[in-house]
């Protein structure tokens, strides 16, 4: 199949409702619904919940819905960041658009890597988890124990996902659709079946307390809220995704960060009631389906789904697989969209920023950001699958860069209006900053932690194995950086001779 031209200015004009020429994508043709469940279904909640859940209970026991809603504060700031820049840069660059911007081309390409670097890393182990379970739902799921099987199923996922997401954003959008009702029924039938076990008594079951809520009783032990904190903060990651098909959406200035905050918000209320729910029927005890049972902590829903399903446990697993493979498709999305972006700004090469003319899709960076993932996936699990496993343990360190980049950009780009309205002043300013202050500790208490041996599974110079994984992928951004400011091609993106979209009125970048 062969790539367009279509770039920046390449007679689309401009998209409705934006300052930002449009790139030769399929505008217009994701509403508001097709906004919040790409961002929900971006974050594979049922994974995110299974894999993540024992994790925080293991270290805040009865205290973990208290967890999920305090990881979700510095989440839902950034995402009120995410739609003040959108509603002013509507660009599916976002984070890179943005921090250029307002601080300079340096810091929006290292934001573009950032936002590049979580996803191809994420991808590695969506893929790992998919094939595995795939193989789980087949004879006795030893299969899923084979790791060169596993691993050419998790390639042809990312293969297949990457296909999908070549082929046009409608049908990667009819894909999403049904995988996401998939799991979300999936996972009904079981909350469901815990409710129907808990009303009929179930014998090693906690009552509900509003003592689980009370942060007196939790801030007794600072650290283990801290850490706690960390854990749930980056399940939430993912609902950004809505943002980054902006100009795919209908009203690319409002309605992707209105999809953004919706998705935010259900996500809790998701997390927080299934919580509730797998806590008052397994408790966080250390014996059994208990939460606290080291031997569940990778998957508590894998350790319940016989017990609460029976006969019907495999339908958990789908829900699982689904989730995951949901996620693949949907972080290629905002990934490949994020390089077009700086493909049509020149802050890499122009073949970065073209898109295919028939199926209105960043062609070359979808195929570019499927082949890394798959390269780096392989690569990874064939050098040392522990070292992939903290690998992936330093994503926390990649999404709390951009995150809080994205906070800081917010409330320097629109520092001229904050005094217009009490409305600038929080959503604009103070909620912004509050964020991204908070995601910088979050991003310098992860390291500290990751520094120590312990806290993985491999050791690096007597350093762990995460900490060198995360700053030498984050020390790589910064490399390609200078390697771009010195080629002819994209060179005149660091000198600011490429042009950038006006500030909002009464801004002082306009």
């Amino acid at each position: 199949m062969s790539i367009g031209t279509t770039t920046a200015g390449g007679g689309a004009g401009k998209q409705p409702g934006s300052a930002v020429p449009a790139k030769g994508l399929h505008a217009g043709i994701l509403d508001l619904g097709d906004s919040v469940m790409l961002g929900l279904a971006s974050t594979a909640p049922v994974y995110s919940l299974a894999a993540t859940l024992g994790l925080i209970v293991a270290v805040n026991g009865n205290y973990t819905p208290l967890i999920l809603v305090l990881g979700f504060i510095p989440v839902l700031f950034i995402a009120y960041a995410f739609r003040e820049l959108n509603s002013a840069l509507p660009d599916c660059g976002t984070t890179f658009i943005w921090a250029r911007r307002a601080f300079g081309p340096w810091a929006g390409w290292l934001g573009g890597w950032g936002v590049a670097l979580a996803g191809i890393v994420v991808l590695a182990n969506l893929a790992q988890v998919a094939g595995q379970y795939l193989w789980l739902l087949v004879g006795d799921g030893s299969l899923a124990e084979n790791t060169v099987l596993v691993t050419a199923t998790g390639v042809l996922f990312i293969a297949f996902m990457t296909l999908v997401n070549y082929r046009g954003i409608r049908l990667g959008e009819h894909v999403q659709r049904v995988l996401t009702y998939i799991q979300y029924i999936s996972l009904g039938v079981f909350a469901v079946a815990i409710v129907v076990r808990i009303a009929g008594g179930a014998p090693e079951g906690q009552a509900f307390d509003f003592e689980w809520f009370n942060p007196v009783g939790a801030f007794a032990d600072p650290g283990a809220v801290v850490h706690g904190a960390l854990l749930a903060l980056f399940i939430y990651w993912g609902w950004d995704t809505c943002l980054a098909v902006n100009e795919e959406t209908e009203n690319p200035s409002t309605t992707p960060g209105r999809g953004a905050v919706i998705s935010a918000f259900v996500l809790v209320a998701i997390y927080v009631s299934v919580a509730l729910l797998v806590m008052m029927y397994a408790t966080v005890g250390s014996e059994g389906i208990g939460l606290g049972n080291s031997e569940n902590q990778n998957d508590v829903f894998l350790a319940m789904k016989d017990v609460v399903l029976g006969p019907w446990g495999w339908l958990i697993v789908v829900a699982v697989l689904a989730s995951v493979l949901s996620s693949t498709q949907t972080t290629i999305l905002p990934t490949a969209r994020g390089t077009l972006s700086m493909g049509v700004h020149g802050a890499l090469p122009p073949k970065f920023g073209q898109v295919h003319a028939r199926n209105q899709t960043p062609g070359f960076s979808t195929q570019v950001m499927g082949a890394a993932a798959i390269a780096y996936y392989v690569a990874m699990s064939f050098l040392s699958e522990n070292l992939l496993s903290d690998s992936i343990s330093s994503i926390s360190l990649f999404i709390a860069f951009y995150y809080a980049l994205t906070g800081f950009a917010c409330a320097w780009y629109f520092r001229g209006t904050l005094r217009d309205s009490a409305r600038n002043l929080w959503f604009r300013g103070i909620l912004p900053l509050l964020g991204a202050l908070t995601l910088t500790g979050a991003f310098f208490v992860s390291a500290v932690q990751m520094w120590d041996p312990a806290y993985g599974d491999t050791e690096i110079f007597g350093v762990g194995g995460a900490f060198v994984s995360g700053v030498v992928l984050l020390g790589l951004g910064v490399v390609l950086a200078v390697v771009c400011r010195f080629l002819p091609s994209t060179r005149a993106y660091f000198q600011g001779r490429q042009p950038v979209a006006a500030g909002p009125q009464g801004s002082p970048n306009g």
